[in-house]
């Protein structure tokens, strides 16, 4: 690899880094102001809960969709990405003037079918620049959408701000990501040409063993992830008084993913996509174990265990893309990613709905509970990865240890 190709993946990876870091903004806007909502809207639990569920949906249905038609390999993936972080602000900025639950929750509908012509591209767009050290590549790129995701809570927690200029301001970040995304990244030299519209690859890709394996590692991280980001606010609004301290604790949790990304991402470059990512879902599943339980520990001890599973909560996520990217038909990566996405949505809401109900009947601490099969099941799923056929998402034994492995 010459000097000049890694000075441009650097560059790359910084510029689609940080436009996913702001299109990503909207996902969790309304979950961030949702106490304000309440009282604007009088908003029942239930409600809450659906203007956070909707997202997901829209975001299947939008996947669903792009899958189907070949959508994301038909388009380049920049361009892609930009009209969906197009759509996504729109929608999210009707929600400033629907006035009420109904309208907003169409509103919310809409954004998450947008965020699904954002993230798969931007996985791809990333892909198109790595073949070496492509886990840690996407390590980076989940960071980024980690740290975006998150922006809504420290927004919030600036104070000053009422809920619609929340709202605005994810707007006009995700705006920008997109125009970042199509107007200062470039192709890599491993970019794809635009595929035909072949329904057939949707088969070839469900008989694909290890795309089979990572997904189902991939659905046992989602039963866990979103559930968690979504309700994590909460939980910690009922360690602290103040909402601006709960957002403040939450976007740090939150964006401590952030670093457990990158971190599994190197790992995964040296021992392997499957142990690094069972690694992650062993390490999050301990902690959903006990958070919950913790709710009337010291505050320093319920913040430090939160940080903890933010760490390695989504550190995971990326070698499920990676391992997608590296075992199937580079002409339909989109689709492939596209279709592991819809698919794992689906479970998140489910378990956004359970957490609230649960907690209510009895505590955080089952509620959270709930949470921990998903990982589990799926580290067990990378096992049978790692046990089965050799294939490019296993490298070349470690040349170093770790203290975490």
């Amino acid at each position: 690899m010459t000097q000049d190709l890694q000075n441009d993946q650097q560059r790359e990876l910084r510029v689609l880094a940080l436009a996913l870091v702001l299109a990503m903004s909207t996902w969790f806007s309304t979950a961030a102001v949702l106490g304000q909502l309440r009282e604007a809207w009088s908003l029942s639990n239930a409600q809450a809960s659906w203007l956070t569920i909707v997202v997901q949906l829209g975001f299947v249905g939008g996947a669903v969709f792009s899958s189907l038609t070949n959508l994301a390999d038909r388009i380049p993936p920049r361009r892609l990405l930009l009209i969906g972080s197009l759509g996504a602000a729109v929608a999210n900025g009707i929600v400033v003037i629907a006035g009420s639950f109904g309208p907003a929750l169409l509103a919310r509908l809409v954004t998450g079918a947008f965020l699904a012509l954002v993230y798969p591209p931007a996985l791809k767009a990333m892909s198109s620049w790595y073949r070496e050290g492509r886990g840690l590549a996407l390590g980076v790129m989940i960071g980024a959408l980690t740290v975006g995701s998150a922006l809504p809570h420290l927004l919030n927690a600036a104070g000053g701000l009422n809920w619609k200029a929340t709202l605005l301001i994810a707007s006009v970040l995700t705006t920008g990501g997109g125009l970042i995304a199509d107007r200062v990244a470039t192709d890599g030299p491993y970019v794809t040409k635009a595929a035909k519209f072949d329904p057939s690859q949707i088969g070839r890709i469900l008989g694909n063993r290890e795309f089979r394996l990572a997904s189902l590692g991939y659905f046992g991280h989602m039963w866990e992830l979103y559930a968690m980001w979504a309700w994590i606010a909460a939980f910690y609004g009922d360690v602290f008084p103040s909402s601006r301290v709960a957002s403040l604790v939450a976007f740090v949790v939150i964006a401590a993913g952030a670093v457990g990304s990158v971190y599994v991402g190197r790992m995964s470059d040296v021992y392997g996509r499957g142990d690094a990512a069972a690694l992650a879902m062993r390490w999050s599943a301990s902690v959903a174990v006990v958070m919950g339980f913790l709710l009337d520990a010291p505050w320093p001890v319920v913040v430090s265990i939160g940080v903890v599973w933010g760490f390695w909560v989504v550190a995971d996520s990326a070698q499920f893309s990676t391992i997608v990217t590296e075992t199937c038909d580079p002409r339909y990566t989109g689709t492939a990613l596209t279709l592991q996405l819809a698919a794992g949505f689906v479970l998140t809401v489910l378990t956004i709905f359970l957490v609230p109900v649960i907690r209510d009947a009895h505590g955080w601490g089952w509620a959270f509970l709930l949470l921990a099969p998903g990982p589990l099941i799926g580290a067990f799923a990378m096992r049978a990865l790692r046990l089965g056929p050799k294939s490019v998402t296993e490298p070349t034994p470690p040349v170093y240890t770790s203290p975490f492995f």
